[in-house]
């Protein structure tokens, strides 16, 4: 029953309590890698990354071959700013699991995160292919093509990311001018209404992605900036 607790504070954004429950059971359980997961997580979102590397390097000890704990432990290689490594474990994770649109959109997200936009954009395009409807790959996309300057691609990423989630954009926001019409101030409208928060890079890149729910919630969210709620 502890565990379920620590689960249900971690939830709530209890962080400390979830991290005191689950000391306690890794005290008697010290192999359990759910466990160990979800105290890394925890400690990932109280900021203690160098705590919660050790967690990740447990983990991938016990299952080397989990893709899953590979891609969490490369979102903490990241925030450690140790960048070649999180490349590296990214890459391990496509290349055993290469049918899985998940490990290109994490992948992507975080080569946008390193300047990478590029290999983002070409991920994101992998990513498309194996899942067609993901609407949060199309918008993701769009708000790499737009970094780049490819102000019509964007929009198109966007319109289709619109229309899979069956979304109408408010008048008051919605483009009616041609890219090379638009004022610069209609375009940082359009674009930081998108962009996301670095603070939310840990729940984007360990769930976004792997759930059609949560990704469902996400693109919710997106819209609700864009209609300034």
């Amino acid at each position: 029953m502890s565990f379920e607790k620590a689960l249900d504070h971690f939830k709530a954004g209890q962080f400390e309590e979830s991290l005191q429950l689950l000391n306690e059971l890794i005290t008697t359980n010290p192999n359990q890698t759910q466990l160990h997961l979800n105290r890394g997580r925890v400690l990932s979102r109280l900021g203690k990354t160098t705590e919660a590397i050790q967690d990740f390097d447990l983990i991938i000890e016990l299952e080397p071959y989990n893709t899953d704990f590979i891609s969490d432990r490369a979102v903490v290689l990241h925030l450690l700013k140790r960048n070649d490594e999180a490349l590296a474990a990214f890459d391990q994770a496509t290349n055993l699991d290469p049918n899985n649109p998940y490990r290109y959109s994490s992948r992507a997200y975080f080569k946008d995160r390193i300047g990478d936009l590029k290999g983002a954009i070409a991920d994101y395009d992998k990513a498309i292919e194996l899942d067609p409807e993901d609407a949060v790959a199309y918008n993701n996309r769009g708000l790499v093509e737009e970094k780049m300057g490819y102000q019509s691609r964007a929009k198109k990423s966007f319109s289709k990311a619109d229309e899979l989630v069956g979304y109408k954009a408010p008048e008051s926001i919605k483009p009616d001018k041609s890219d090379s019409g638009q004022t610069e101030t209609e375009k940082e409208v359009v674009s930081t209404s998108r962009e996301m928060s670095g603070a939310y890079y840990w729940k984007t890149i360990t769930s976004i992605f792997t759930d059609s729910k949560t990704r469902s919630e996400f693109f919710n969210y997106l819209k609700r900036r864009i209609r300034g709620n």
